[in-house]
């Protein structure tokens, strides 16, 4: 991960962010949890078009984190998935919020979908991350340097040595695929390795924080609920390329004994010769 420890935007209290942090993912997966089909879901609305959706929850879970953590760190910027973004004060560090990350699953009541926040310094070196997931009753924790846990328990990424045999995760952009997707798609078939598409970016990436996944990507970096999981990957010894993206920019994450075969996948697919970074 880059160095920024010199940075006095990383003098925050990390602890009492993760209490806070926890006590949200609680009650956001308690609201979360409830059963959904199509033919009760009314309140679903769409937003830049059909594969991209709110619902009641969406709203309802995002105000609340706002209105919470504005209380509990008033100095603190927020960024939000469905109302955007509020400033903080100068140099100070920011929230960021997905309150459903798989909202169609959601909304056609499919049990995968997550709760997602994050913090980050001003100069956007990731401080904090929490997923939960409300269906398994799981909750992903890291902050930065203290390693990554999943209920309070340590987790590492798997010590598989390649991709193939194995599981790799990945996401549409909204409903489409993203470029170079079908090729490495093909690769990893030429691999057996396993590919599956869920509907949660931030689910999919934990899943290499907890082992369960030797890898994944995705087409387009949203920091609301990529940089959370990254975070907790990389803190469970997963490797990054890059280690930080850029705003939709593309992401890779990997297990370290696979990461080599990985990245030469990923640049494959996206046609390029030299190493990823």
């Amino acid at each position: 991960m880059p160095e920024h420890d010199a940075n006095p935007n990383l003098d925050v209290d990390l602890e009492r962010a993760l209490e806070v942090a926890t006590g949200l993912a609680a009650w956001a997966a308690e609201a979360i949890r409830r059963p959904r089909s199509p033919a009760t879901a009314t309140d679903v609305r769409e937003k830049d078009g059909p594969a991209d959706i709110v619902t009641d929850t969406d709203e309802a879970v995002e105000a609340h984190v706002r209105e919470t953590l504005g209380r509990a760190f008033p100095g603190h910027g927020i960024v939000g998935e469905e109302y955007g973004g509020t400033e903080g004060a100068p140099g100070a560090p920011h929230w960021v919020i997905d309150p459903v990350d798989g909202t169609t699953n959601y909304a056609h009541g499919i049990g995968w979908c997550s709760f997602s926040l994050g913090l980050a310094a001003a100069d956007g070196t990731p401080l904090l991350g929490l997923v939960a997931d409300p269906w398994r009753g799981e909750t992903f924790t890291a902050v930065r340097g203290g390693g990554a846990f999943l209920d309070g328990a340590p987790v590492r990424a798997a010590d598989h040595t390649t991709l193939t045999g194995h599981v790799f995760m990945t996401e549409w952009a909204a409903h489409a695929h993203w470029t170079g997707m079908d090729t490495l798609l093909a690769e990893l078939a030429d691999r057996h390795c396993t590919v599956r598409v869920m509907g949660s970016t931030a689910l999919s990436l934990v899943q290499v924080a907890a082992g369960r996944a030797t890898a994944a990507a995705i087409g387009g970096f949203h920091h609301v609920d990529g940089l959370p999981a990254l975070l907790i990957a990389q803190e469970a010894g997963a490797v990054a390329f890059p280690e930080l993206p850029a705003y939709n920019d593309p992401l890779l994450l990997a297990a370290p004994g696979a990461a080599e075969e990985a990245a030469a996948l990923w640049n494959r697919s996206r046609g390029r010769s030299h190493r990823a970074r």
